[in-house]
């Protein structure tokens, strides 16, 4: 057994044995959709390496006073709320009617509203672009958590590895200058050190090294 299946089985058999409401129960024990998983196996786990403060099946009501289940909820305490839903492509997908249409937005709409920062991901982009749902999933949970840095890391590297984690997209040393209030030259000091412990990595550049992003393996 892998770890990630070790992990995944303990952490299911938690959520099961804590769980009192017997309509999410249920849910539990029929086992998560084929696209869940391999979000968890090939996204999710490789760059987080726990499921802590991740709920599969949570329930949530609707503006008709029912229950509606999101894929994937995301709670590191306090009031923040996540969500993540897989979405499918197949029949299922491209035969989606007007009305079905409708009610997903509705559904997006409200879990908006009700303060959920909410990300649905296409099955074809965790299996095509892990790397890229990788990078996603660090930026959702940068919205939530400063996440956890190497303790011996002066502040300004601490808030670059937060920094880079919070963003989708590589970044220059002058975006991250302009975010810590410092010299380019200082910003680029620090991008340099955080190469060469391995948490960062350039992006562009060659001689003189343009962009940099976060090192999710």
């Amino acid at each position: 057994m892998s770890r990630f299946e070790q992990a995944y089985e303990e952490w299911m058999n938690l959520n099961i044995a804590q769980e009192e409401n017997h309509r999410r129960r249920e849910l539990l024990e029929k086992g998560l959709g084929h696209g869940t998983q391999e979000f968890l196996r090939l996204v999710w786990y490789p760059v987080v390496r726990n499921f802590h403060d991740l709920y599969p099946e949570w329930e949530v009501r609707d503006f008709n006073n029912g229950y509606r289940y999101l894929d994937l909820a995301y709670m590191p305490g306090g009031d923040v709320k996540g969500g993540i839903e897989i979405q499918g492509y197949g029949p299922h997908a491209r035969d989606l009617d007007v009305r079905r249409f409708k009610d997903l937005c509705w559904r997006y709409c409200l879990l908006s509203l009700d303060d959920w920062i909410f990300i649905p991901i296409a099955y074809l982009s965790i299996t095509d672009e892990a790397k890229r749902c990788q990078q996603l999933v660090l930026s959702f949970i940068g919205k939530f958590i400063a996440s956890d840095v190497p303790k011996n890391f002066a502040w300004l590297e601490a808030e670059t590895i937060r920094y880079a984690r919070r963003s989708l997209r590589p970044f220059s040393p002058s975006e991250l200058a302009f975010h810590l209030r410092i010299t380019d030259q200082h910003a680029r000091r620090i991008l340099h050190h955080l190469v060469e412990q391995q948490l960062l990595f350039v992006a562009s550049g060659r001689q003189r090294y343009r962009s940099y992003a976060l090192r999710t393996q």
